[in-house]
């Protein structure tokens, strides 16, 4: 039997209403969103500086949002009621998806990526899940992209979910050993 070392991994309340709480009171929630935030300033100041372009998805939005990657964690966090081990799958599932498609994340897939992952989690893992039609609205899309992006992110992840133990115990340790 591994030791589990870490701190992200032994935070994990399986099964306990955090929706209340404040992205900036979730240690796990803190550090995802800022490794996004990151990765997004870095993708797009790397695309700037290349002259590429990223290739346009059904997640790409013509604009960007006002809000931010952390504000829009924090609104999912609050009324999708998912476990945080929901945020760690569905980065594993972003991770998936952009080794099997290609692409960048930028601020104009970002939002639509992180509900359609999130979504995708939920219902892989946790018992009690909304519909798309509530994830729609609290994602701030309609039900049919909802409906189009999941069966889109589910085919290019070729319904491939689950995450094995050590996996999700390797991306705990690694938020760990973030910021």
């Amino acid at each position: 039997m591994a030791i589990i070392r870490s701190e992200v991994f032994k935070s994990l309340e399986f099964g306990a209403s955090l929706g209340k709480r404040p992205v900036s009171e979730t240690p796990l929630l803190m550090k995802l969103s800022s490794i996004l935030e990151i990765s997004i300033l870095k993708n797009e100041k790397w695309l700037l500086s290349t002259g590429k372009n990223d290739p346009v998805t059904i997640f790409h939005g013509s604009k960007a949002p006002n809000m931010s990657v952390t504000q829009y964690m924090e609104r999912i966090f609050k009324y999708s009621n998912c476990s945080l081990s929901c945020f760690v799958i569905a980065q594993i599932y972003l991770e998936r998806f952009f080794q099997k498609k290609g692409g960048y994340l930028t601020s104009f897939n970002a939002h639509r990526l992180l509900i359609t992952s999130i979504m995708v989690a939920a219902k892989f893992l946790d018992d009690k899940y909304y519909s798309n039609a509530y994830f729609a609205k609290v994602g701030g899309v309609s039900t049919e992209e909802m409906n189009r992006m999941e069966i889109e992110f589910l085919f290019n992840l070729e319904f491939r979910l689950f995450v094995t133990t050590e996996l999700f115990r390797k991306y705990c340790e690694k938020f760990d050993r973030t910021l």
